[in-house]
Parts: C-alpha cells; structure tokens; sequence
C-alpha cells in the first residue's frame, strides 16, 4: 500500500473500518481506524489505532467529520495525538477508488 493513505472497507467513510500508513521525517506508523458509535457531535467518526514498541494496538489518535464554512461540504480531519500530527482526507492521486484517501498533513495555524 501506498504511505500517506487509509484504504476503508468502503467509500461510505463514515461507518466503514480501514488501514494505511502514515510515514513523516519523525515516524513511521502502520494504522487500523475503526468507526465510533457515538450520539456526540463533537465524537470523533473513527479511532486511530497504531502499534506499540511492543508490538500491541493502542489507540494513538481520531477521525472527525467536518464541514466547510465556505462550501458546505463535507471533509474529515485525523490527529495523531503524541506526534502533533494533523491531516485532511481526500481523495488520494489519480484514484477513481473513493475508499482509499490521502493523509494530507497540515500544521498547526500560527496565533495572531
């Protein structure tokens, strides 16, 4: 599999379980994201699941559903708690395959 990208079990994202890899100058890590049943709003869509030194599967970051407050659509953010690491999803380079997404990293915005 490509680095940088989830592929779902489905391009229904929402309720659909996936794995990818997300490899930077800092880590490298090997990801299972398995949906949340959740009546929060604010309830991330996913939890991120990375492997330990060890080798065991720990929760290490989410997946929420956002929307665009210029276009109304709909988009989803990943975080990776102890790295800092921020991303998008979307849909991945010359793909026609709506199931596998893009981790598109993004920083932090600069306080004014």
């Amino acid at each position: 599999m490509t680095t940088n990208c989830i592929k779902f079990t489905s391009a229904d994202i929402e309720t659909a379980k996936g794995v990818g890899s997300i490899s930077t100058l800092t880590f490298d890590l090997d990801i299972t994201v398995e949906p949340v049943a959740s009546a929060n709003p604010m309830a991330p869509t996913h939890r991120v699941l990375g492997r330990s030194p060890r080798g065991k599967l720990v929760e290490c970051g989410g997946i929420w559903k956002k929307q665009s407050k210029e276009t109304g659509a709909d988009y989803y953010t990943l975080t990776i708690r102890d790295h800092g690491f921020n991303a998008n999803l979307g849909k991945a380079a010359n793909q026609d395959d709506l199931s596998l997404q893009a981790v598109i990293p993004w920083g932090p915005k600069d306080a004014a």
